[in-house]
């Protein structure tokens, strides 16, 4: 099927996932940095400190972008590394954002540039971080640094990528860092991080960004019987836990009703002050969704030796606000990727429709993440890396896509996770998201047969 004209086709990563550099040129700890060292909060003890070493071998990077035939390039920039303890703006840590920029559209490749992936400054986060509403203008202030600098040549502004993660599972679940479990702070976390997404809109808007949006992880909370009011009931909160928490604050300026009766004990209508909704709701330019699997929801117990379809972080999201004595996730007959995530290329074309009926002031919609984890990426003596699982991904999910712009779905790009392979946050370097093989040894990259097969989807299926 045809893509509409100027669909962008991109790669998307997170800075502290693959630059390394972690303590170089001045940057200092960020909250993953310090997280690493708590003992067994990451998988065999895996650090960022080096990652996937992009910070030396970007141009390499940009190299393997443009031979792929990308348009787009969507990347974060790390606070820790520009605001070092959230003190003066480093120039050193800006100089290599600038280079990455420059050599991005000398490969005529367009930058999309996130300010906020997660890596905070551990120095913010001994002064509570999310959990204390100063940090969203210390984050505004971070921000308007970063544009000063390359605002006359970034035109996309992303303010946060998925604020549910770095609310509810670094907050609530200590899964991710700062590793914290307490859920008060993890509401306290959603709503400043949805008022630090207002003020940098606001200030980005007056210093003439061209384009500002967001990026939400967002899923189908499927009823497991749709017959069963307890299941369908069950679905409602996972629905607005997981998506409307996020979508109703910055598309219609509200939180929804029965949201905040859900969490009534936890205090979240408490920490909305006037004028906070006006500037959360303010109109975005797009809207980046990112996606990788539904959820299958119940509202009754499952058998004790019954298989769920329940990864740490799916659990982490639910707990405490949705926990077992209301909510279970059943495993359904579908394959699944080596995160256990169930595979359902249709649920994507589901969700982007679903999104223009319930939203009529949705504006453009990027997939900004998708992709797939699989097992066995070595390289072969023939140098390749043979991945068709994740090859099949990939083409399906792009299918699933078009079949949404056919049906009226506002698509105007996607971005693939991941460009390499990385650090997968708490699973460290044990899962593999990359169409390009990274040897964490050598730190030599091989783009792989996905690599290869989404470079041929780009050249011949966008044109029809």
């Amino acid at each position: 099927m045809p893509f509409p004209a100027g669909f962008l086709w991109g790669t998307a990563t997170a800075a502290a996932q693959i630059e390394g550099g972690a303590h170089e040129d001045g940057k200092e700890d960020s909250i993953w940095d310090a997280f690493a060292r708590v003992p067994d909060a990451i998988a065999h003890g895996d650090t960022p400190e080096v990652a996937s070493d992009h910070y030396h071998r970007m141009p390499e990077d940009v190299a393997l972008m443009k031979r792929l035939g990308l348009s787009a390039y969507r990347f974060s920039v790390s606070w820790a590394r520009v605001k070092p303890g959230d003190r003066e703006v480093n120039a050193r840590g800006l100089d290599f954002y600038d280079r990455l920029v420059d050599e991005l559209l000398e490969a005529g490749i367009t930058p999309w540039l996130t300010l906020y992936h997660w890596d905070m400054p551990q120095a913010v986060q001994d002064r509570g971080g999310w959990a204390g509403r100063d940090t969203a203008y210390r984050f505004r202030e971070y921000a308007g640094a970063v544009f000063a600098r390359l605002g006359d040549r970034v035109m996309h502004w992303t303010t946060f990528n998925e604020p549910l993660c770095s609310s509810l599972i670094a907050y609530a679940s200590g899964e991710h860092a700062p590793g914290l479990r307490d859920p008060r702070a993890a509401l306290a976390a959603v709503h400043h991080q949805h008022l630090a997404h207002g003020l940098t809109l606001r200030a980005l808007r007056e210093g003439a960004a061209h384009k500002v949006g967001i990026t939400l992880n967002l899923t189908n909370a499927i009823p497991n019987s749709p017959h069963d009011p307890v299941d369908v009931e069950a679905a409602r909160r996972v629905d607005a836990l997981f998506n409307r928490m996020y979508l109703e604050p910055v598309l219609l300026g509200r939180y929804p009703g029965d949201l905040l009766e859900d969490v009534r004990e936890f205090g979240l209508a408490a920490l909305v002050r006037d004028g906070d909704l006006e500037l959360i709701g303010a109109p975005i330019d797009f809207l980046g969704v990112n996606y990788y699997h539904d959820d299958s929801v119940s509202g009754h117990p499952l058998p004790a030796d019954a298989h769920r379809n329940m990864t740490p972080t799916v659990r982490s999201k639910a707990s405490p606000f949705v926990g077992s004595e209301y909510v279970t996730f059943p495993s359904r007959d579908l394959p699944r990727t080596a995160m256990d995530w169930e595979v359902n290329p249709d649920g994507l074309r589901t969700l982007l429709v679903r999104l223009g009926r319930e939203y009529p002031n949705l504006p453009p919609l990027f997939v900004t993440e998708n992709g797939g984890a699989y097992g066995g990426d070595v390289v072969g003596e023939d140098g390749r890396v043979r991945d068709p699982e994740r090859t099949a991904y990939i083409l399906r999910h792009l299918d699933a896509v078009a079949g949404a712009i056919a049906d009226g779905a506002d698509v105007r790009g996607y971005f693939l996770w991941s460009l390499l392979d990385n650090f997968e946050w708490a699973w460290g370097f044990q899962k593999r998201f990359g169409i390009v093989h990274v040897d964490y040894d050598t730190q030599a990259r091989t783009i792989k047969d996905s690599g290869f097969a989404y470079a041929t989807y780009i050249r011949n299926g966008a044109h029809g």
